[in-house]
């Protein structure tokens, strides 16, 4: 039985665009993939990125929530250390009383930018190393106990709580908190089966979950052709690409690569991209079903930063079609 399918977006900021744009973008693309059958969107908590328009994670949410009827929506992530759990349990509270039994809360350790950023956030590092506590706080608001301090809204809510990471540290907690728990392959594919066998091995039951339930990022493009879907790409390894060289702007149109990274670069953009599947939708439902291979995994979140909307929509709307026909 093949997983779950699910939608991750970054609300890209466009070259030549706006963050207004970005966000009627992702409210379109939203839409489209709830008719297309997708489980769940997860939009994801980036700061002092020209490209990222997803800062202000919970007001996106509710603004995506507001466009649709069924889709579970969500924080893929909130990076936690950045807030109090108290301020988070009560926009979580207010877009579930909004929004009733759609909205998911995952939460990151990552500051979701650079350390400076991170600090002008937190004004205290501390919480960094405090992540434990800091999930069992927010935890804590959302149990129908009496406490000195509650959470109006979120109190006696069941709002599903995920763990994110791309490292051994998250799959390990998420497990002992019996928690469902999602591993960032897109851009961290070393760890992987490593972290998918460590919150197997360490999972708990809980009052959330009887048994562990593990979902994966990670990124695939679609198109008519496999020539399309390369193409298509592009726009993902020129945002690598710049992580590399330290050059960090807008989302860029696609183009030829070829005069634009090294060989080693090349190596180095498609290693950390190692589970990314482009092309025509028969090759990438091959190329997934292969990765799916000898692997427990749930559910898929699929990233498909492309440049263009209505190509980006086919992108998720194709692989819909062979997933369902698969």
């Amino acid at each position: 039985m093949l997983p779950k399918l699910s939608v991750l977006d970054l609300a890209p900021v466009l070259e030549g665009g706006t963050p207004a744009e970005s966000f009627r973008n992702s409210r379109e693309l939203i839409k489209a993939v709830e008719e297309y059958g997708y489980h769940r969107y997860w939009v994801a908590e980036h700061h002092n990125m020209q490209g990222i328009a997803s800062s202000a994670t919970a007001v996106l949410i509710g603004y995506l929530a507001a466009s649709t009827q069924s889709i579970r929506v969500g924080s893929g992530g909130i990076m936690l250390p950045n807030h109090s759990p108290l301020a988070v349990a009560e926009q979580f509270g207010t877009l579930e009383s909004m929004y009733p039994e759609r909205i998911d809360l995952g939460l990151g350790r990552a500051p979701g930018s650079d350390m400076l950023t991170a600090r002008a956030l937190r004004r205290d590092d501390r919480g960094a190393y405090e992540f434990d506590r800091l999930v069992e706080e927010l935890v804590g608001y959302f149990e129908d106990v009496e406490r000195p301090v509650i959470a109006v809204p979120g109190k006696g809510m069941s709002i599903p709580v995920w763990l994110l990471g791309s490292s051994l540290y998250s799959a390990q907690l998420a497990g002992r908190l019996g928690l469902p728990y999602s591993f960032a392959s897109h851009f961290a594919p070393d760890l992987l089966d490593d972290a998918l066998a460590t919150y197997r091995r360490n999972f708990r039951p809980s009052k959330v979950l009887d048994k562990p339930y593990a979902m994966v990022a990670i990124n695939a493009i679609l198109a008519e052709t496999d020539k399309e879907g390369e193409f298509l790409a592009s726009t993902l390894f020129q945002q690598f690409l710049g992580i590399i060289q330290g050059k960090r702007g807008k989302t860029q149109a696609p183009r030829q690569m070829d005069d634009l990274w090294t060989e080693d670069q090349k190596k180095v953009v498609h290693q950390q991209l190692k589970y990314t599947f482009y092309g025509a939708s028969e090759k990438v439902f091959a190329q997934i079903s292969e990765f799916l291979r000898h692997r427990e995994i749930d559910e898929l979140i699929i990233n498909s930063p492309i440049f263009d909307i209505t190509a980006r929509k086919k992108s998720y709307e194709l692989l819909s079609k062979v997933w369902k026909e698969g």
